[in-house]
């Protein structure tokens, strides 16, 4: 039986989701609503966000192997992300969960707040090997919820072509200094500046967050002279024609669409890219997304976390942790993160990985210098000051507010908020 406290974390839970979208990064959508609950002794049922994939799939596959290996029959289904959210939680509520749980990496914290998810030490799960800032997305109050199965992040893919005909070669890039300068020889040499998703939803702020993050700004102070900085160079790149008007209403998928025209110079996007960068035939390359003086910035960590949700039998959880142990090992974390175009949350992995795709070394930068959305004790505040970032970027890019007032409004909303 599920405890007053817990019904009541859980209805709240559910508010902040009805009212925020978390970004779906790798997942498309349409999913089952079958085989619901947690099923009879001798099958444990398996959700994840990968409708896409079917019981031929080798991830499918890959799952009924490790429910074998652990002695169990597994009933798996796949949801659409955000649908997926609002499901574990009603499940949770009552108490009819099921024994694993693969979610986004911010809905962690949502669970576990809720009450709904075991920690680590609970389930025995061995986390030594996993990269520190891949695991902190899962990380509230000092215990982990969860094993990643790979990450995503975001870097800028640039269009060989495009930078050869107007003088720009790409190591140089370093900073914002260097990228503004770059893009105005583009624009100057009539090709288009840059592209990247600025709309009012989580991929706004998802896409956004490397360019703050990388300005040295904090997400619990919006308003610092820092975080006015980055909104300010996306704004001035807006009103200079370096980057365009679109981008106030791009996802990350037009964002890409505009790209593969060959007309732009860069876009800000992810790994899981990659398959159709290389089917478009561009001449392109990749770098990290420059923070203000130089270097990489840290940008938001995408993929999933393999979750135990909370059984009325505890006894269930050692044969959970097996079947997650499987689907984590080095060899299964390669197979599925080549799928997924993901990028392995441990060293030997990530060797591997490289070691079999080459092109995959600089995402692999990437990924070591990403930081977990809801990192920093953030939780479930991440979602609400989120939603305040996302306004601010767009009432600037729009021009109805300058980047100070509306990141000074953003601020006032997201204390209120999150009080």
């Amino acid at each position: 039986m599920i405890s007053p406290l817990r019904s009541k974390n859980v209805a709240v839970a559910l508010a902040g989701i009805a009212a925020v979208s978390l970004a779906v990064t790798g997942c498309s959508g349409g999913g089952s609503s079958a085989g619901e609950g947690t099923a009879a002794s001798g099958t444990y049922t398996f959700w994840d966000p990968y409708p896409q994939f079917d019981d031929t799939s080798d991830w499918a596959k890959l799952i009924d192997t490790c429910g074998a290996e652990a002695g169990v029959a597994i009933e798996r289904i796949g949801y659409d992300t955000s649908d997926l959210t609002s499901k574990a939680l009603l499940a949770g509520q009552q108490g009819n969960s099921p024994d694993l749980l693969l979610v986004d990496n911010p809905v962690v914290s949502t669970l576990a707040e809720a009450g709904l998810l075991t920690d680590t030490e609970q389930t025995g799960a061995d986390t030594t090997d996993i990269e520190e800032n891949i695991l902190a997305a899962g990380q509230i109050d000092g215990k982990t919820y969860g094993v990643p199965i790979g990450a995503n992040t975001l870097a800028l893919y640039y269009n060989k072509t495009v930078l050869d005909a107007a003088g720009v070669d790409p190591s140089s890039i370093t900073d914002w200094a260097s990228l503004t300068s770059a893009l105005e020889k583009v624009t100057a040499a009539g090709k288009k500046g840059i592209t990247f998703s600025a709309i009012g939803t989580e991929e706004g702020s998802f896409q956004f967050l490397p360019w703050y993050w990388g300005s040295g700004a904090d997400l619990t102070e919006l308003d610092s002279d820092d975080a006015v900085s980055a909104l300010t160079l996306w704004t001035d790149w807006v009103n200079k024609g370096y980057a365009p008007n679109s981008v106030i209403n791009n996802t990350q998928t037009t964002t890409w669409q505009e790209f593969v025209t060959g007309d732009y110079a860069f876009a800000e996007n992810g790994t899981w890219q990659l398959a159709g960068i290389k089917e478009s035939g561009m001449d392109y390359g990749i770098i990290s997304i420059p923070s203000k003086d130089g270097g990489a910035a840290p940008a938001p960590t995408g993929g999933e976390f393999l979750t135990v949700p909370v059984q009325s039998d505890d006894a269930r959880y050692e044969v959970s942790e097996k079947i997650q142990a499987c689907l984590t090992s080095t060899d299964n974390l390669v197979a599925t993160d080549a799928t997924l175009s993901y990028v392995a949350p441990t060293k030997d992995a990530q060797e591997a990985q490289v070691s079999a795709d080459p092109g995959l070394e600089p995402w692999v930068t990437a990924v070591a210098d990403a930081r977990g959305r809801t990192s920093d004790d953030l939780g479930t505040d991440y979602p609400k000051i989120s939603e305040q970032l996302w306004k601010a970027v767009q009432n600037s890019l729009s021009g109805s507010s300058s980047p100070e007032d509306a990141l000074a409004e953003a601020q006032n909303a997201a204390a209120s908020a999150t009080e």
